[in-house]
């Protein structure tokens, strides 16, 4: 412990200089910019950016690099609640009631929670990374495919609590998520699948258009449906942030949510927005009003914001320690470091102390930086919620054909976001929740790779054979089975009541 804390106060030493504490602040800034543009991901913020650490020393390009991995992963929230198009993927599920909150009138609040959740999340997440990386990375170098496996499918539980009451429709959209993953080349095999024929196929649908399209132009049609029919009332959006006191009775969600999204986070390939995901379904379980959850539920917000920010504390501890990557954002920084001739390891922490440590002093730097230029710029960012619908749904519009066309300068992308507009709009005519496709976007992959490997390693055995294998299984069945039985037992109680 003392020697951990005497590494952190040198870290503290390294970055205490005006050039890395501008290029700290720098990268918040471009980070926060990078994320609010849809389109941009956290790992394509870092990427555009890494040539300018050529000429930098190893210590200022990587905390220059990772305030921009922080800010992005706070600024993806921004767009999302503003205008419901998450900025990043895994700001997703803070669209779910950040959006709703602007609509009640309660801008202000949903930018506050988002901000302070972001940066305790992180500060959760550097703290779990300093005192215990060491020891979570062996842990996780010990996870089998099986396992992988089991976790994905823990993870496609939470459509049970996405879905509420119409968890029929939520099962319906999360298989169609599954479904359109098996587009494309096989994982494994390379075999094509469900293509026709059409070479821009081969990868499946790029996410970031698929995002765009089902939140955002989802919701510019279906409001324009109702446009002439609706009252055009102007809305007293509450763009002044709450007292720090606010945000005292969101601890709990906050601080479980941090934890939870730096667990999650130390799986290679897991990431921020499987962590927001099954934060998300925790609160809504732990909650006391479940229902408010997808209305514009403080706890919502807090949840998945929270967890995609301590997640960024948990991808740097495989990196760090084994030099294996948690998150495509963390490949990146894999690669800025190979630039400046350092191997990621156990060895980098006795050979490149001051780096490792600086590192993580330049991670709680990141953090109070955030809240200064989140604090000043939601005052800006919330206005738009003023802007006239006439100017905002073309703009709309507009950034999310850039968004996706600058992904890959394809047209192909432009006409995904286009037509999963369509599906978006669908979706919220008939009623069904679009989150659950997007889990099973996202999770399609890994659960289909992991089952291979598992099966091809150790056959069907593989699935019972390792205890925490079963034991993430149990806790499946127990997840999806809780709200059945809960909801028998209101309905008896109910039915009781009234006799």
């Amino acid at each position: 412990m003392a020697d951990i804390l005497s590494n952190l106060a040198m870290g503290f030493s390294v970055i205490a200089s005006f050039q890395a504490l501008f290029l700290v602040l720098l990268g918040v800034c471009v980070g926060i910019l990078g994320g609010a543009i849809p389109g941009i991901s956290p790992s394509m913020a870092v990427a555009l950016l890494l040539p300018i650490t050529y000429s930098l020393s190893p210590i200022m390009a990587m905390v220059m690099l990772m305030g921009i991995y922080i800010g992005a992963n706070y600024g993806g929230s921004i767009t999302a609640i503003a205008i419901n198009t998450p900025g990043t993927p895994s700001a997703t599920v803070t669209a779910f009631d950040g959006y709703p909150m602007l609509k009640n009138g309660k801008a202000g609040e949903a930018m506050g929670i988002s901000l302070w959740a972001s940066v305790i999340g992180g500060i959760i997440g550097a703290v779990i990374l300093i005192f215990f990386s060491v020891p979570l990375s062996k842990v996780a170098l010990k996870f089998w495919p099986s396992e992988y496996f089991a976790l994905c499918i823990m993870g496609l539980t939470t459509v049970a609590t996405l879905g509420g009451k119409n968890w029929q429709k939520a099962l319906v959209t999360c298989l169609f998520g599954l479904l359109l993953n098996t587009v494309g080349l096989d994982p494994t095999f390379g075999i094509k699948r469900f293509t026709f024929k059409v070479t821009k196929l081969f990868d499946g649908f790029e996410m970031v258009p698929v995002l765009i399209g089902l939140f955002a132009l989802g919701e510019v049609l279906s409001n324009l449906e109702h446009y002439k029919t609706a009252a055009v009332v102007r809305q007293n959006v509450d763009y002044k942030l709450p007292k720090l006191i606010y945000y005292w009775k969101l601890k709990f969600s906050i601080i479980r949510a941090g934890i939870i999204g730096c667990i999650i986070g130390i799986f290679p390939g897991a990431g921020g927005t499987i962590a927001s995901f099954l934060a998300y379904d925790t609160e809504k379980r732990m909650s006391k009003h479940p229902d408010d959850f997808g209305h514009g539920a403080p706890e919502g917000v807090a949840a998945a914001e929270a967890s995609n920010s301590g997640s960024v504390g948990g991808a740097m501890v495989p990196l760090l320690t084994l030099g294996i990557p948690g998150s495509s954002t963390a490949a990146v920084l894999l690669s800025a470091l190979m630039i400046h001739n350092l191997n990621p390891g156990p060895k980098l922490f006795t050979e490149q102390p001051e780096l490792v440590y600086g590192l993580f002093a330049s991670m709680f730097a990141a953090n109070l930086f955030m809240v200064l230029v989140g604090t000043y710029g939601s005052k800006l960012w919330v206005r738009v919620g003023y802007i006239k619908k006439t100017i905002l749904y073309p703009l709309i519009f507009a950034f999310a054909i850039l968004g996706s066309y600058s992904i890959k300068k394809s047209m192909f992308d432009v006409g995904t976001c286009l037509a999963f507009g369509l599906v978006g709009w669908m979706f919220k005519k008939y009623k069904y929740p679009a989150s659950p496709l997007v889990l099973g976007l996202i999770l399609g992959k890994l659960i289909e790779t992991n089952y291979v490997q598992t099966l091809m390693v150790t056959g069907p055995i593989g699935f019972v054979q390792r205890p925490f294998t079963v034991i993430l299984f149990v806790i499946s069945i127990a997840a999806l089975v809780y709200p059945v039985i809960s909801a028998r037992i209101k309905a008896k109680k109910m039915n009781n009541s009234r006799q």
